[in-house]
């Protein structure tokens, strides 16, 4: 008895497999999630951050004002591109500040705040309890608890009780959408947390623990690296800074580097001098102080502006690309409150570019890699607006027919 070859298997190997991801580079984000079922192969490739560098619509920072999100992406010139999020509230309010993690944004409102996507659209609203209306947001991050093969984030928030005078700290986990109190607690000699301050209030995730760059209330200029274990619901004296001596004026920025380190800029008011570290080893989960900075670059040119034009004004974002000469990409305001992107070598202001479809002065602003990470809990599409599985494949055959190739991947699609 003969058995009919399956058509899927043998017209699979027909297309190359460097050609399927040049077309899904070029699928919007929002199908490519639902292209995940199609196979191991596709899922995988989603969570590689080489893909997602090389997607046509990857972006480098997210840029918010009272009304309107933009990504902000370098292919190589810069784009700027209006986000279509249905923010909850943004129309009336702009959020109070926004912190990344794994390519997802907390964004902390008034009342409330959202965990979003911005590339793929998706978005959660999270409501405060009715005595704790005052809340701050001040990062994202994850323990050990998973949902199948899913990580459950977490937010951590700062409350202030106005009427007794009293501080405290929550987290809402939303896998479960509850809140929990969790005690200001720091290890071994480091002194008790309303001893230190934050030397910026937006929150660094790396392994899923947030990290700031504080400083001693008995010692201003001494700055360290303080952590936040959601795990344990504990602070922790993490590791001390390459550059010992700090003036309070001076910008000081903490970000992953390279997805596992640290790296750390600093730029002095008075010289305009700006000076990079990396961490040398990977961070990883544990609360040594043991971190090896080595510096990776210097930079002293006279027509760089000072990236921090308001102290009660989050410090300028950046990240570096050591793929083309060490470049450094930094965003900050001016002294007007405009945008504007800069593009740094060891040398030279390789060039500077004003965001002029950003139109509101003094926009939040903040680095983001975009992924396919869920946002958990987030309210599905209604029927009406649900795309259907056949549309995405149109979408994906219409790319294969401009690269001819739409006679054998129909039939592997089928």
């Amino acid at each position: 008895m003969k058995h009919n070859k399956n058509p899927i298997m043998e017209n699979k190997e027909k297309l190359p497999w460097e050609l399927v991801e040049e077309i899904l580079s070029r699928v919007p984000p929002k199908p490519l999630v639902r292209f995940r079922t199609v196979c191991k192969r596709w899922n995988t490739l989603f969570d590689d951050n080489t893909f997602i560098n090389n997607h046509k619509m990857t972006f480098r920072f997210i840029v918010v004002t009272k009304s309107k999100v933009y990504s902000v992406s370098l292919n190589p010139e810069i784009e700027v591109s209006e986000l279509t999020l249905d923010i909850p509230g943004l129309n009336n309010q702009k959020p109070n500040d926004l912190v990344d993690c794994n390519g997802l944004l907390l964004c902390g409102m008034k009342e409330g705040a959202v965990v979003c996507n911005p590339w793929s659209g998706q978005i959660r609203c999270i409501k405060a309890e009715v005595s704790q209306s005052s809340l701050e947001y001040r990062g994202l991050g994850y323990d050990g608890n998973r949902i199948g093969k899913k990580i459950v984030y977490e937010t951590l928030a700062f409350y202030l009780n106005t009427i007794s005078s009293t501080t405290a700290w929550r987290i809402d986990d939303l896998g479960t959408d509850t809140w929990k109190q969790v005690l200001k607690e720091v290890k071994d000699e480091t002194p008790p947390q309303n001893l230190f301050y934050m030397h910026s209030t937006r929150g660094v995730s790396l392994n899923g623990n947030l990290f700031w760059v504080a400083y001693y209330q008995s010692h201003r200029s001494l700055l360290l690296v303080v952590s936040f274990d959601f795990g344990s619901g504990k602070y922790f004296n993490f590791c001390g800074l390459p550059c010992v001596e700090n003036d309070h004026s001076d910008a000081l920025v903490l970000r992953v580097f390279r997805g596992d380190r640290f790296s750390l800029l600093k730029q002095c008011h008075v010289t305009k001098k700006i000076q990079i570290w990396v961490a040398k080893d990977k961070i990883d989960n544990g609360h040594s102080r043991d971190v090896k900075w080595m510096t990776f670059m210097e930079v002293s040119i006279p027509d760089l502006p000072y990236l921090v034009q308001k102290q009660s004004y989050p410090q300028p974002s950046y990240f570096i690309d050591d793929k083309r000469d060490k470049r450094l990409v930094v965003c900050s305001c001016d002294v007007n409150g405009r945008a504007w992107i800069y593009v740094v070598g060891e040398s030279k202001l390789i060039s500077k570019t004003r965001l002029d479809s950003v139109v509101d002065p003094w926009p939040l602003h903040c680095t983001c890699f975009p992924s396919l990470v869920m946002v958990h809990g987030c309210p599905r599409e209604d029927k009406e607006k649900k795309k259907k599985k056949q549309n995405y494949v149109l979408i994906f055959l219409s790319l294969c027919f401009l690269f001819g190739c739409l006679g054998s991947l129909s039939c592997f699609l089928a």
